[in-house]
């Protein structure tokens, strides 16, 4: 995919300003940002369009991302790509949130408890809905607190969501995902692919089982980079500990 480096650069910011406010994001706000006129920006955005990596709800003049927006977004935090946001700022979330997992799981030496305190804490930091595997069960957190986010106002997609979460557990069991970080967003869901989603899941050996997983779900517009790298770090923690 042919992208130019400032493209890349306006997605990011795309990306990350929609998670923040979960309205479209306007050329006038990007060009405030980089410097440049609304008309530049617009032209940027014409092409990140016509890549399919941004579109434009029929009644904004805003631009949000899509599934395909996410992923190359997603994909670039993977390899490491510098995104836009402070690298300090990001790095003192991250170790506040660590400490708040590590404190309330590490004094527990019942397995069950510990997966189930990880996962209440996954819910609190990052407001998603959080999961995890304990022997043949599925464990979930914060049903409730998912269901708060403007995107589940439409009924369709709370329908989806349910779907997925019925049967996640067998899709768990059966395909059993391999890479210590996994992450499924929107339509790459192999269930309830219509309702919006990210299923972020970290992969790790529990008395229960090798195949034992922790994570969250949440809607397609959240902070990828904060809540990857506590999913990853919930999963090596709780492989550690037990």
């Amino acid at each position: 995919m042919e992208i130019t480096a400032r493209q890349k650069e306006i997605l990011y910011q795309i990306v990350e300003e929609y998670a923040e406010t979960a309205s479209p994001v306007g050329s006038v706000t990007m060009a405030k940002l980089f410097g440049v006129s609304p008309a530049t920006i617009r032209a940027e955005m014409a092409k990140l369009e016509s890549l399919g990596l941004i579109a434009q709800p029929h009644t904004s003049a805003g631009r949000v991302p899509t599934d395909a927006g996410y992923r190359f977004y997603v994909n670039g935090l993977e390899r490491g790509d510098e995104m836009s946001r402070e690298p300090e700022f990001e790095n003192k979330t991250y170790e506040r949130g660590a400490h708040a997992i590590e404190v309330r799981v590490s004094s527990q030496s019942q397995a069950d408890v510990a997966i189930r305190r990880a996962v209440d804490s996954l819910v609190e930091l990052t407001g998603n809905l959080g999961l995890a595997t304990i022997g043949g069960q599925l464990y979930l957190s914060g049903i409730s607190q998912l269901f708060t986010q403007p995107e589940f106002l439409d009924t369709r997609k709370v329908r989806a969501v349910a779907k997925l979460l019925d049967n996640l557990e067998p899709w768990l069991r059966e395909t059993a995902p391999g890479e210590p970080l996994n992450i499924f967003i929107g339509q790459e869901n192999p269930i309830g692919k219509n309702s919006e989603v990210s299923l972020i899941i970290s992969k790790f050996r529990s008395p229960f089982s090798d195949s034992s997983y922790i994570g969250v779900l949440g809607p397609t517009r959240q902070n990828y980079s904060k809540v990857m790298s506590l999913v990853r770090y919930t999963g090596n923690m709780l492989e550690e500990i037990l």
